[in-house]
């Protein structure tokens, strides 16, 4: 059942990947930036596939615009821990679902971050809440994949260079359907 779930995957980037969702890349070319800076970099497979799907949410809900035309946050790393969760591990799943607060976290915590952010994620940070308090920090950092979550965020941030050169989405389809839940 888990190589099925993947063809969904990979169906709903072929169908919706190609949209944009506030930045000068689509959502499917950001993803595969991502995912081949967590592999530069050495990421194990999980954090290679929550690298690759970090925004699937946009696409399940269709919501990936929600930030830039509606100025609200539609909970995109919710939605897409939620229905990814069935067929993936937590060491996927879990970097996935903080990858929000991580940015909230850095921005907190590194003051020349923010300064780094794109307009389309400083406008969706007003819309999450803003860098988080130092009693945020804390419990974020006692999160079980706060490390994975800070290594995604920072892929995120580099993950929207128009033009760059990617394996494209079926490069990722045995690491996918590898670590799937049967």
């Amino acid at each position: 059942m888990g190589a099925a779930f993947v063809d969904e995957i990979v169906q709903a980037f072929t169908e919706r990947g190609g949209e944009a969702y506030g930045e000068d890349v689509t959502q499917l070319q950001h993803a595969l930036q991502c995912a081949l800076l967590a592999t530069e970099e050495g990421a194990d497979d999980p954090l290679i596939a929550a690298a690759l799907l970090h925004d699937y949410g946009h696409m399940f809900e269709g919501q990936g615009d929600a930030a830039a035309h509606e100025r609200r946050d539609a909970r995109h790393e919710i939605h897409g821990a939620r229905a990814l969760r069935r067929w993936f591990g937590p060491a996927v799943v879990g970097p996935i679902a903080l990858h929000v607060l991580a940015k909230r976290y850095l921005c907190a915590t590194e003051p020349a971050y923010e300064a780094g952010l794109s307009a389309a994620s400083v406008l969706s940070l007003a819309l999450q809440g803003g860098p988080f308090s130092e009693a945020q920090c804390r419990r974020f950092e006692r999160s079980r994949f706060a490390a994975g979550a800070v290594r995604l965020r920072r892929w995120d941030d580099a993950g929207k260079v128009v033009g760059r050169d990617v394996p494209g989405l079926e490069h990722y389809r045995p690491l996918l359907k590898r670590i799937a839940r049967p």
